[in-house]
């Protein structure tokens, strides 16, 4: 029954988009350049938005720090990357993907341990209370960009693809970027997990009963302030995931590139609706594909393309494509 009341609609604005770009964009090789590049995009920025989507949508947390986890899981792989010369310098996929994966376990371990310490000294005072959480969120992000300065330095650094990563495959016409086919890849990977963890486990269940009514689970004697605390670590380390997608996708890191993308990400979840992870995919690939297709169609708007489409699908449906309330 349930499947028959999900709402379909809002998972056709995707090809929807993608099909009104093919006509004008000129030819059928561009167009599928385009549209995976943008796909890959979007499914960086979800990675990055899917930890803030959970941390508001269940803990009713706005994190304005979030871009801190991004800058740091982007400079912790390099210094791991850096450190793997003779796997990221091979030709062979294989080799380099050995590199990449445990770069990326690294900066979400890092991500979240600091995550850990983040909500127990700065967020944690503050819940319930969401002018001083984005006071207090964005004072922790500048003192997190500062100390990467300290640690980094405050120069723009390198962050190149493996080898075996850079280049192009032909489809007909079209050249598809090998990293971007594995960003997909990953990012499908990302929503699948949460998607299963949150409708199909005894963990997802708690958390989406302590959401809903608190206090009648901890009286079933469930901590649910612990699995809360649990959800933020797991929101930073898919940050700092991300971060590390965003720079090998950006291939250079500066201390503020989590800011930078703040922007995007908060454009993603009010698109999506606030707390919804399928929101949130719809609402990144919808930005991901729009910026591409706008970035050669009128590049001198593509500034402005993330917010032209987030004030339509407003227009449309004031809370988002899905709303908390009915997404869950």
């Amino acid at each position: 029954m349930k499947t028959l009341d999900f709402d379909w609609k809002p998972l056709l604005l995707v090809p929807v988009l993608a099909l009104v770009a093919l006509p004008l964009t000129g030819s059928f090789s561009t167009w599928l350049t385009l549209t995976v590049a943008g796909l890959a995009m979007g499914m960086i920025i979800f990675i990055i938005a899917s930890g803030l989507t959970l941390v508001f949508g269940l803990m009713d947390v706005l994190n304005f720090g979030h871009g801190v986890f991004i800058a740091l899981g982007a400079f912790v792989a390099s210094a791991v990357l850096g450190g793997m010369g003779d796997w990221t310098g091979s030709q062979e996929v294989w080799r380099n993907l050995v590199a990449v994966f445990p770069a990326m376990l690294v900066a979400m371990a890092v991500a979240g341990a600091i995550g850990l310490a983040f909500e127990r000294f700065i967020v944690r005072p503050v819940y319930g209370q969401h002018l001083k959480q984005i006071l207090i969120t964005m004072g922790g992000m500048i003192i997190g960009e500062e100390l990467i300065k300290v640690i980094w330095g405050p120069g723009q650094i390198p962050l190149p693809l493996p080898d075996g990563l850079r280049g192009s495959l032909l489809v007909g016409d079209a050249a598809i970027s090998k990293y971007r086919l594995l960003a997909v890849a990953v990012g499908l990977v990302v929503f699948g997990v949460l998607a299963w963890t949150l409708a199909r486990t005894k963990i997802g269940l708690l958390i989406r009963a302590g959401v809903q009514d608190r206090e009648m689970v901890e009286s079933l004697g469930y901590r649910i302030g612990r699995l809360f605390i649990g959800v933020f670590v797991v929101g930073s380390a898919l940050a700092g995931l991300g971060g590390v997608m965003w720079g090998l996708f950006q291939q250079n890191l500066i201390p503020q590139m989590g800011a930078q993308v703040n922007v995007l990400i908060f454009i993603v979840i009010i698109i999506g609706g606030l707390g919804s992870t399928t929101g949130a995919l719809i609402g990144a690939l919808l930005v991901g594909l729009m910026t591409n297709y706008t970035g050669f169609l009128l590049p001198v708007a593509t500034q402005f393309a993330s917010i032209v489409l987030m004030v339509a699908v407003l227009l449309w449906r004031p809370q988002g494509v899905y709303p908390v309330a009915s997404s869950r």
